[in-house]
């Protein structure tokens, strides 16, 4: 019969739009303001912890409503944000908190426990709606190939060194190494082994009088995977300083291939975000002292052999160092992740060549003693005392591997005993990001205050409203039952637009705002050509039945043709764009396909159920 769908049909569209509204749901509870405590390195969040910050609270006669655990995190929710301001302030100036956990202002959906169940969360709020800091930086990538030709010219005076090769320099010239020889069988002996023992780099030989020279060019593969280890290290580098800032959902990305985006939610001063950012940071290489007595004992009597120090490891075990410092970071010139013969994870090191003789010379003499690697970070904290801005410096200090020494080890080595490859990637990583791999430029800075971003939302909530009240009246008033029918559609296609954005845990900015207006005119421009259409074959002649079935048949391929054109530039947009491009990139994708779901299925669904199988005489259109 026609204009009749079949009953699965109607199902999948109920269920659809059920679906719709239970992950749509959750952002009509909000968001009540809270604190985040996380763990600084590797402490535990417990039963303890949270005792001692809710009578931190008390006493503080601060009013607080439920604290709980949850993926090894404390979350204690407030009733307003001076609440959660004072019981921030009280929390990370807690002796007892300090140094030991991140303190971080938080907002907590307010979702309840059934719908938590079934994963439904609210979306989340880009910086413009929610206030903070954003920096673009830029890395300095002639920096990083400078850096990977000199570690190369290390490499080369150490092979030609071992192999007694004389050579009468090596020096950089426009963006390579040339090695100058007294004559042409030390050049060839030179090529040979850098054949053999030399890779990501080309050869080129040239003689000038009587001085033979041999250019080392880096390939164009060398330099691509020195400029990625670069922006990955620095982005390792910024995340760890980050997580010092005690931000809920900082934001760290690249951005093409030599730009960083740092954006900071809830961060108003630009200052200390520059200070923790700016942070130095180096590495030690420490013999582990298993002469004296036990870590227990030592911890135990609060006395510390001479010569050595308590730190602690990534995992806030204890562990007793020597304080003579064998090697520091700024004698490691590379790190990186590989595997063994038999396919376990190591890390391979190598140092420049006075590192390395320095290296060998300690490490033969000490074959089966524990070799410490200790990670130090020195930051600069900005806080306000008595009106006046006062910088403190501070110095933090963790062992990040204490592996076995089994063998003499030179310029180049190898660190064993990982868990897993992704145990000896971070490593390298952190070897490597003792500072930051090269120079970072803040190319663009913005600060937006949470007033700000409280009105943009409150804008961009207006602006969504009158815009769909404009449409919704103009077409029930014009299309009349149908464009109630397209009223409902509407509203529909907005609630599973939000839905899909919760359900994706995408964030919302102001531009993805912009594209949910933009939706809301093009699902109305669907139903408008359907219902021309059918307006057009009932001025042919044609009966109310035959009218609706050629208007929604004829109307489709104009429908998805401008649809389809939409996508594709909503898609380049997303390909080519940066953050808040991109935000609206998304929100018009999704829209376009809810909107057609909507126009085309929902609209027809319900103009069947009304119409559809029965004689009509005239249609209300």
């Amino acid at each position: 019969m026609i204009n009749r769908y079949p009953l699965w049909k109607y199902a999948l569209i109920v269920v659809v739009i059920l679906a719709g509204l239970l992950y749509a749901l959750p952002n009509l509870y909000g968001k009540d303001p809270a604190v985040l405590v996380s763990p600084l390195r590797g402490q535990e969040v417990n039963a303890d912890v949270q005792e001692t910050v809710e009578a931190l609270l008390r006493q503080a006669e601060i009013q607080y409503f439920g604290a709980q655990i949850s993926e090894g995190k404390l979350q204690v929710r407030f009733a307003d944000t001076d609440a959660q301001l004072r019981g921030s302030r009280t929390l990370a100036d807690s002796p007892a908190l300090r140094g030991e956990f991140v303190v971080a202002q938080d907002l907590a959906p307010a979702t309840p426990g059934w719908l938590q169940a079934i994963s439904a969360q609210p979306m989340y709020l880009g910086l413009d709606l929610q206030g903070g800091i954003h920096f673009q930086m830029e890395v300095d990538m002639g920096a990083v190939i400078e850096k990977e030709l000199e570690r190369f010219s290390n490499d080369i005076k150490s092979l030609l060194r071992g192999e007694s090769i004389r050579h009468l320099g090596v020096r950089q010239v426009d963006g390579a190494l040339e090695i100058r020889f007294r004559n042409a069988e030390e050049r060839q002996e030179a090529v040979r082994l850098f054949d053999r023992d030399l890779s990501g780099v080309l050869l080129e030989e040239r003689q000038e009088g009587n001085s033979y020279y041999l250019g080392v060019v880096l390939t164009d593969d060398q330099k691509a995977q020195a400029r990625e280890l670069a922006l990955q290290q620095n982005i390792t580098t910024l995340r760890n300083r980050v997580n010092e800032l005690g931000v809920a959902e900082p934001l760290i990305q690249r951005q093409g291939d030599r730009r960083i985006v740092v954006e900071l939610p809830g961060v108003q001063d630009p200052a200390q975000a520059k200070d923790i950012l700016g942070a130095t940071a180096t590495l030690e290489f420490r013999l582990v002292d298993e002469r004296n007595a036990g870590i227990g004992d030592i911890l135990a009597s609060g006395r510390v052999p001479p010569g050595t120090e308590v730190l602690r490891e990534r995992d806030g075990a204890p562990i007793l160092l020597s304080r003579r410092v064998i090697l520091t970071g700024d004698s490691i010139t590379h790190a990186a992740s590989t595997f063994d013969q038999n396919a376990g994870p190591i890390v391979t090191i190598n140092l420049d060549s006075q590192g390395g003789r320095r290296f060998s010379d300690f490490t033969k003499d000490h074959v089966g003693d524990r070799l410490a690697v200790v990670y130090i970070e020195t930051k600069v904290e900005t806080r306000i005392e008595d009106g006046e801005r006062v910088r403190e410096k501070s110095v933090v200090r963790e062992v990040i591997s204490a592996p076995v020494i089994r063998d003499r080890l030179g310029q180049r080595f190898q660190i064993e005993g990982m868990d897993s490859p992704d145990e000896a990637h971070n490593l390298a990583l952190l070897l490597r990001a003792g500072a930051l791999a090269a120079p970072i430029e803040i190319v663009e800075e913005r600060t937006i205050g949470p007033s700000l971003g409280r009105d943009n939302v409150e804008q961009g909530f207006n602006s969504v409203m009158i815009g769909l009240g404009l449409v919704l009246l103009f077409t029930a008033i014009y299309y009349r039952v149908f464009g109630l029918i397209a009223d409902l559609a509407l509203v529909v296609n907005l609630t599973l637009l939000v839905a899909l954005l919760s359900l994706l845990q995408a964030t919302l900015t102001m531009p993805g705002i912009a594209g949910i207006v933009l939706t809301v005119g093009m699902a109305v421009d669907a139903n408008v050509l359907i219902f021309e259409r059918i307006r057009e074959e009932l001025r042919n002649g044609n009966t109310p039945q035959a009218s609706i079935h050629a208007g929604y048949e004829r109307a489709f391929s104009s429908i998805a043709d401008a649809n389809i054109t939409t996508l594709i530039a909503a898609v380049v947009l997303y390909g080519v764009g940066t953050g808040p491009v991109k935000g609206f990139a998304v929100t018009l994708s999704l829209g376009i396909l809810t909107s057609m779901f909507t126009a085309i299925l929902g609209t027809r669904a319900v103009v069947n159920l009304l119409y559809g199988g029965r004689r009509l005489q005239r249609l209300p259109i």
